[in-house]
């Protein structure tokens, strides 16, 4: 018998290993799968009961988990939740959130509308969309990102209530993501097509809106494990955040805060585009100031097509350039 000969049953036994060896990996990837979905479930109850125990009811109607073996798919009918001593109330429409096993620390999720909110001092609200998805990036201890997009995404107030349903405003697309720096808070956001009907400003008109922002909260971190009831103490450091329309800009960028007293603190840098138009919006949304709107801007207009100015705030009192603004009244 040659070697060659004595060598080829080893040969032979490698694939029976590898195969034993995957139909294992698979069997504990399977039992890890189902015992995740267990685990859902029984978090799910957990949280419920605990709100229970704190007098507030809370609800993920027909819960269930698919998508094995690839995908992990957590399927709610509806939510709600409702805390009688607090007189607030919300209910949404059915929600889908799924991790696929190529990303496993990238899931999303997607809502169905509409969102319905009662909350005491407002109206009950009926905010719905066309789209809403979320996504998030899931790392320790917090996510490295949080994202939420929105197509066709509106206000109004509910129909249910027993007062004519008045709309609100609407949203044409809508982009929002969150990321932690430290201990602060990042903050990207935009907006295309954003209309306020007229009778939620008191039938003052406004054309649509497109805009953007990016900022910095300061201690976010801490504001999201828990939430302030109060934004005295509060400081943000806006890079930048713009509002157009049409040819129309405004851009600004700076510091703000909130002092224990309420009192606004704020060195801010304010750029215009065609100050013209931004006067002919600002004069039709404010008519009873329109005169004074548009001498104050025809001198601004007379620095450029693109006027940059500072905005001071020092403890509510407001000063734009040499000009004083007057007083703003503390927060709360």
């Amino acid at each position: 018998m040659t070697s060659s000969d004595q060598t080829k049953p080893k040969r032979r036994r490698w694939p029976i290993r590898l195969i034993i060896l995957l139909l294992v990996l698979f069997g504990l990837y399977s039992a890890g799968w189902f015992w995740l979905a267990a685990r859902v479930k029984s978090e799910a109850g957990n949280a419920v009961a605990a709100l229970a125990a704190k007098g507030a009811n809370a609800d993920c109607s027909n819960l269930t988990v698919s998508g094995y073996p690839l995908r992990f798919v957590v399927t709610c009918d509806a939510l709600a939740y409702q805390d009688d001593s607090r007189n607030v109330a919300a209910a949404s429409g059915g929600v889908v959130a799924a991790a696929s096993l190529l990303r496993p620390l990238v899931p999303n999720a997607e809502l169905d509308g509409p969102l319905r909110t009662s909350v005491p001092g407002m109206l009950p609200l009926w905010i719905d969309w066309d789209s809403l998805q979320a996504s998030t990036h899931l790392w320790w201890p917090l996510p490295s990102k949080v994202s939420l997009a929105a197509e066709g995404f509106n206000g109004q107030t509910d129909p249910a209530d027993e007062t004519d349903p008045v709309q609100l405003f609407s949203v044409g697309q809508l982009a929002l993501d969150a990321s932690p720096a430290g201990q602060d808070i990042v903050l990207n956001h935009a907006f295309t097509d954003l209309e306020i009907d007229a009778h939620t400003i008191g039938g003052r008109v406004l054309p649509p809106f497109d805009g953007k922002g990016d900022m910095t909260v300061k201690n976010g971190v801490a504001l999201i494990a828990t939430p302030p009831k109060s934004l005295r103490g509060q400081s943000v450091d806006i890079r930048n955040l713009e509002l157009s329309s049409g040819e129309a800009r405004i851009a600004l960028s700076g510091p703000l805060s909130v002092d224990a007293d309420g009192l606004i603190d704020a060195t801010l840098n304010i750029k215009l585009q065609n100050p013209k138009a931004v006067a002919g919006i600002l004069a039709t949304a404010i008519p009873e100031q329109a005169n004074q709107i548009q001498q104050g801007f025809a001198a601004l207009s007379m620095l450029g097509n693109e006027p940059a100015m500072p905005l001071k705030v020092v403890k509510g009192r407001a000063s734009l350039g040499f000009i004083p603004l007057g007083m703003i009244k503390p927060v709360e």
